[in-house]
């Protein structure tokens, strides 16, 4: 298989308007413009963002120009393609908080010496009220109501506001000011994305293409999500990359070395705790290095396989011996509300024994870890 077959091929779902079309494109001289949005809704990006990353990597070795937008104008309205409910509405201050690590982090996976990065305030922001009108001129409000999941809200009785459906206009804008070939994403951006289509259409009579790439499942068995806590964040620690990995079902296994990693071939075997080990050391080797991926699978064997409590604990920051206080002021939770669920559930334990008390005093001394990954040392 050589790398343009690879590319339409792996992990994607769907390429709009056709595959053999798109085909024909790469296999021409033309370099092309391809871009990825990613909206910073929260201060961290996950290996499920990775599947577009990689993709987007792909097309830069073919020499192709390739764009990593940062959605920080259309966060002020927020997609709810794939929610139950509103997106909140985040003040300028968070959102610049949550996409100055972006870059960062998707450097694991892209090369930023030869990909752009943008951020479309840069041009959403200057649109006055004519050229929006212009822009809602292009689109029926039928089509965005047709949708299933806006179906659903109809129907149930919540609410959608007038801007989220504004939303597609943006999403649209942003591949039309670029003057896009190819967007990438993934399903629940497949109606945002044909939105960029229709403007390149209608307004340069120009052809442009969607490719669709396939979720990855995130550790819950549902779609990874920034906002579900089920996802393996791009900058999670060595040993806790390697732990989440380990933690999904049997049945990710192949989808994970698909959708995950680079592997030429997806391994096959009968044994599904070594083939898990394996994934999890090929993600870490590729996220972290060599060195990083052995300790993390030497962690992983001695403090959950051999049942011993690692050597390297950090020690406690908290000047209180309350368990919710320690758990909170050393971040091993993000809340006091989440402390005493983490309890309630026995995912807490003190020098190895489960504790179900959210008043308990722990000793100087103390080892106590959240989970089979977050361990703390309290000091006298």
């Amino acid at each position: 298989m050589d790398k343009i077959e690879e590319l339409l091929t792996r992990g994607v779902a769907n390429i709009i308007p056709t595959k053999s079309g798109l085909e024909k494109l790469l296999r021409s001289d033309k370099k092309l413009n391809i871009y990825l949005g990613v909206d910073p809704t929260a201060p961290k990006i996950h290996i499920g963002h990775g599947v577009n990353l990689r993709k987007l990597q792909q097309f830069e070795e073919l020499g192709h120009h390739v764009t990593f937008l940062i959605g920080d104008f259309t966060t002020k309205v927020g997609d709810n393609s794939d929610k139950e409910s509103e997106r909140p509405i985040l003040s300028d201050e968070q959102i610049e908080a949550n996409w100055q690590t972006y870059k960062a982090q998707a450097s694991k996976l892209l090369d930023f010496s030869k990909a752009k990065v943008v951020r479309n305030s840069e041009w959403l922001s200057k649109l006055n009220f004519a050229d929006i009108v212009k822009l809602c001129q292009q689109y029926t409000l039928n089509d965005y109501i047709s949708r299933e999941i806006m179906k659903k809200k109809l129907e149930s009785g919540v609410s959608i506001r007038l801007d989220e459906v504004l939303y597609p206009i943006m999403q649209g804008y942003d591949s039309y000011f670029m003057d896009t070939d190819i967007q990438v994403g993934a399903a629940d951006q497949t109606f945002n994305m044909q939105a960029g289509r229709s403007l390149q259409k209608k307004l340069r009579n120009e052809e442009s293409f969607v490719l669709v790439n396939q979720y990855l499942t995130g550790t819950d068995g549902h779609k990874m999500s920034k906002s579900w806590g089920n996802a393996i964040w791009l900058d999670d620690s060595p040993n806790d990359m390697y732990g989440k990995v380990m933690s999904i079902k049997d049945e990710l296994i192949p989808e994970y070395f698909l959708l995950a990693t680079n592997i030429p071939e997806i391994p096959s075997g009968d044994n599904p705790m070594e083939l898990k080990k394996q994934l999890a050391f090929q993600i870490v080797l590729e996220l972290h290095g060599k060195d990083e991926a052995n300790q993390a699978q030497s962690f992983f064997e001695s403090t959950f396989q051999q049942k011993q409590t690692p050597q390297d604990i950090r020690p406690s920051e908290s000047p209180s011996f309350n368990i919710i206080d320690i758990l909170v002021d050393d971040k091993l939770v993000s809340s006091r509300s989440e402390a005493k669920r983490v309890i309630a559930q026995g995912g807490v334990r003190v020098n190895g024994e489960k504790i179900d008390d959210t008043n308990a005093i722990v000793d100087s001394e103390a080892v106590i870890n959240v989970g089979p990954r977050k361990f703390i040392k309290k000091h006298g």
